[in-house]
Formats: C-alpha cells, structure tokens, sequence
C-alpha cells in the first residue's frame, strides 16, 4: 500500500526559474470574500485574517450568526449522537473499507464544525469533549474503542494502537477547540511530544520498516509523528515554548523527502494503509515550490505557520511564496487555468476543506484557498492589508 504522504504523485517538471521568496506584506481581499464567500469563510476571513483595524464589531457580530445558522453545518450537527459521538467511530475522515469505516467519524466531524466557524461553547461541543477527555484520561473502558471493541476483544495489540490513535485524535480536537489550559490535554502532549522526540534520535526514524508476513510494515516500535499529533502542537503555542528543542527537531524531520517506499501499518493483526502517520516532508514540492495537491499543502502550510516552522523548512517556504504568487493585484487567488475546485488525493483534511458551500460560480473555485493565504500569512506575522 503506498503511503498518501509518500505518494508517486509530482508536479510536473518545469523550466529553471528564480526563485520565488516570502512578500514583505499581503492583501487581503476581505471585501470580495464578504461578497462571494460561503458564511463561514466570510466570518472567518473577518474575525481571523483581517487585521483587528478592519473588523467592525456589529459586522463581525451578524457574520458569526450567519455563519452558527449555516444549513451544512446543521446537516453535521443533527448527526451527532446522544453520546457525543458521530459516525460509530472515533478518527475516520470518511469511508474507508479497510478499516471499516462508512461515514466520518466523531473527530474529524468536530473539526469540521470549528473549520466552519463554530464556537466552541455550542452544546454539541462540549457533549463530544466529555467523551474525548475520557480517551485522555487512559480509561479502559472497551466501548471508547469505538469501532475497534469488537475485533480488539481478541486482538489486543489492535486494542494498544487503536487507544494511542484516538488519544492523539482527541487531543488534536480538543486542542483545536482551545482547551488548551486543561492538565490533561497539557498532559498528553508533553507525552506524545516526549515519545515523538524519542523517535527522532533513534535509528529508527532512519530506518523505520520491517518484514511482517511478508509485508513491508512501519515498525511497530517506533513512534513517528502523526498528523492528529501535529495539529495537536499547533494548537497548544505554550507547549511549544516548553518545547522549543522539540520543534527545532521536527522541523528538521520535515525538511526531508518522505519515503516513497510502499508500506503499512501493522495493527495487531492488522495490516492498515497509512493514513495518518508523516514520515517526512509531504509536500513533495518541485524547486519552484509547484505541487500537485493544493488543499493539503494548504493545510499542512497552516500547521507549519502556527507552529513556527514554515521559514525554517526550505520546500514550506517555496510552496508558500509560490501560492502567494499566484495572487493577483486584489490578493485573490488566481492561477492559471484555474477550471475547478482543487481536490486533494489525502483524506486527512476532510474537515478542512472546501468549507465553501455548494455551487457554479467560478469564485467558489478560489474562495477557500484565498482565505487560507490570508490566515497564514497573519499567523506569520506578514502585514496583512484587507482591501
């Protein structure tokens, strides 16, 4: 099974040019956003793009609402369980017959609320976070396996992987929520920083897979970061303070090539494609920072930019200069043949993207990754000027 963040797909090769590098500022079209954009995105692009000079409060005010009123992210929340969870299960992006999954699952349909501009404080949120500190919590109680009790009741090694996945999966929702003061989400990611940290001073993170029944496997002794453990660290900024070696180190693991090599995890009995695990950098980036999977470079940009690493990874910077490029005179994003919504071959950021609702305008092909520019590029500190 080849991995989805080491995939054979590249950019297509292009002629020697110069260079892109970072803007010294960025514009923001925030009024072309409030025209064209779905609800969320146009409440977000106010509340966090904007610089705070250009957020008028009784705007921002009727944007939130019109945002808490959107029917997709209805449709989401009447799909939650009594219980907190959605779906049956804990960290499914979507179907996936491997492991059983037909819907999404209870994390990714939690970010997705936030993505789409939810506050925190909604009672779907916080019914779904008694569930998910219980996951913290190392509660052994079979039933916060979710869709993995049954098959763990005689394999226990399934059980161990499937309790390590769904702590990093609800520390990434509760962090992304901001409950980024509670000891046990504090808890968690200092031990899955720590054990990630261990990883990447062993021989293993050089030479990270074995022989099982004749597969090539990711050994199950290492403990390489996960895009749950990722998106965890960029939302906790005061565990990154306490962790500033840490991240120098992953930032070095990031700026090499992720293996190409075809792999999967082993799972107690299991043999599972690699969805979640990142064994490098997974841009797969060209010199000129073109790459083929837009909405996911998008997404792991974000991360990079929130935890302080995207100057400091070289394919990070190209990627994103070369996205910006592509931003005309207004700040709008718009590359050349442009003809659809850009999809992305990683399931992961099923939550992320598009946000933007259903529809023919050819805006709608150009509303969400305009928006996400913008975000970054104030979570980096580049001048923003909303136009």
């Amino acid at each position: 099974m080849r991995p989805l963040f080491g995939n054979s797909l590249r950019p297509p090769p292009s002629p020697r040019s110069e260079l892109l590098e970072l803007p010294s500022s960025h514009r923001l079209p925030l009024s072309w956003l409030l025209e064209a954009a779905s609800p969320p995105i146009q409440y977000r692009a106010l509340a966090e793009a904007a610089p705070e000079s250009a957020r008028d409060p009784e705007r921002l005010a009727a944007l939130r609402t019109a945002a808490a009123g959107w029917k997709m992210a209805h449709a989401i929340a009447r799909k939650q369980k009594d219980t907190g969870i959605w779906g049956g299960s804990l960290f499914a992006p979507g179907p996936n017959r491997a492991y059983g999954w037909k819907e999404a699952g209870t994390v990714f349909q939690y970010r997705r609320l936030l993505e789409m501009g939810w506050s925190a404080e909604e009672r779907c949120f916080r019914i779904a976070d008694r569930f998910l500190f219980r996951l913290l919590s190392r509660d052994e109680d079979p039933a916060l396996l979710m869709e993995f009790q049954r098959p763990a009741k005689a394999d226990h090694a399934l059980g161990r992987w499937a309790r390590q996945m769904g702590r990093e999966a609800a520390a990434a929702a509760l962090a992304r929520a901001g409950r980024v003061d509670d000891p046990r989400l504090r808890g968690t990611a200092h031990r899955v920083a720590s054990d990630i940290s261990q990883y990447l001073r062993s021989e293993l993170a050089q030479k990270p897979f074995k022989k099982a029944s004749g597969k090539p496997v990711l050994d199950p002794l290492g403990y390489p970061p996960t895009i749950f453990a990722v998106e965890m660290l960029a939302f906790l900024p005061t565990v990154q303070r306490e962790r500033a070696g840490f991240l120098e180190r992953l930032g070095h693991f990031f700026s090499a090539a992720a293996s190409r090599r075809a792999f999967f995890i082993q799972a107690g009995k299991r043999f599972l494609p690699p969805l979640f695990e990142v064994l490098g950098d997974p841009l797969r980036a060209d010199a000129q920072g073109r790459v083929t999977d837009i909405p996911f470079a998008v997404y792991w940009l974000e991360l990079l930019a929130r935890l302080g690493l995207v100057r400091q990874i070289p394919s990070a910077s190209r990627v994103l200069a070369r996205l910006l490029s592509e931003c005309d005179e207004h700040g709008i994003w718009s590359p050349k043949a442009l003809r659809a919504l850009p999809k992305s071959a990683h399931p992961v950021i099923a939550h992320y993207f598009p946000i933007e609702g259903p529809g023919k305008s050819p805006a709608q092909r150009q509303t969400d990754v305009t928006f996400r520019l913008g975000l970054i590029a104030r979570i980096m500190g580049i001048p923003i000027e909303a136009i």
